[in-house]
């Protein structure tokens, strides 16, 4: 105790004059509208500043939840786009042979995941993501980002699963180019993540540089119509390959969707059968 008594004796000065300093500042402002004018502003400009850094941080902070949310945004409008062409497609089976028809059903439902795991430069690439099964995240799921395709699910555990990637020589995805019925398989082929090769077209297919590449929906992964990628060089007469700028970039991965097929063990099922009498 006598040593803060010391302390304050000591340093007596001090405080008699940062207390007459703080009283003279404030008779200063309260009397003189002018400076009191110039200390509000001032005032208010620091408390702007610092609202404004506090703004930024919990702006940043919020991305995340706002990056989920747009994804699930996307998602709906993606497969309302998907239940939209299956209904277009119907009606126009419906006029075409006046058959009674079932249709806007949506075949296709998703699951929201986030990508822990990613490679771009192995000879084989994989992905995982923190949903699994418990999910309903299952084998030969697509999986898309909000750009386009990023590959299919192979391997599941109860909270995570692998998915192949499109970045994998073992994938073949079967695609075509929009608006049109020519089709063929696109591959990677281990080179540029940006690019892949899209095989087996018809020799008398006719496309452009700069055409959409979509899935054909020839399979029970993907629904018709995602985007892949774009024709990235003018293709070469007689030639049944083309060079396809992937629309997803996979360095960059952070939320995927895995897509789910209502009818997949429906369609599994005929194909099956059809392969049995294929056989007979």
């Amino acid at each position: 105790m006598n040593n803060l008594l010391n302390f304050f004796i000591k340093h007596s000065s001090w405080f008699v004059f940062a207390l007459l300093a703080v009283m003279s500042l404030i008779m200063l402002f309260n009397n003189n509208p002018y400076q009191q004018s110039v200390y509000l502003s001032s005032a208010n400009t620091a408390t702007a500043s610092v609202y404004k850094v506090f703004s930024s941080v919990t702006s940043y902070l919020n991305l995340r939840d706002i990056n989920e949310d747009l994804q699930e945004r996307n998602a709906l409008l993606e497969m309302e786009l998907v239940k939209l062409r299956g209904q277009i497609n119907d009606l126009q089976m419906l006029v075409e042979d006046s058959t009674a028809l079932s249709f806007g059903e949506n075949n296709f439902d998703y699951v929201l995941a986030h990508v822990i795991s990613n490679s771009v430069t192995q000879p084989g690439n994989f992905i995982t993501i923190n949903r699994g099964s418990n999910d309903g995240i299952e084998p030969e799921m697509g999986v898309v980002d909000q750009n386009g395709v990023v590959g299919i699910v192979n391997v599941t555990a109860p909270h995570s699963a692998r998915i192949i990637s499109l970045l994998n020589p073992n994938l073949k995805l079967q695609c075509k180019i929009k608006n049109s019925e020519y089709f063929g398989s696109l591959v990677w082929d281990g080179k540029s993540p940006q690019y892949a090769i899209l095989q087996d077209m018809p020799e008398h297919s006719r496309f452009s540089r700069g055409d959409t590449v979509v899935t054909s929906g020839y399979s029970a992964v993907f629904p018709e119509g995602i985007i892949v990628g774009v024709v990235s060089e003018k293709p070469r007469e007689n030639f049944t390959s083309v060079k396809v700028k992937l629309t997803t970039d996979f360095t960059r991965l952070s939320i995927v969707r895995a897509i789910k097929n209502n009818m997949h063990d429906e369609l599994m099922s005929l194909q099956a059968n059809e392969n049995k009498e294929d056989k007979k």
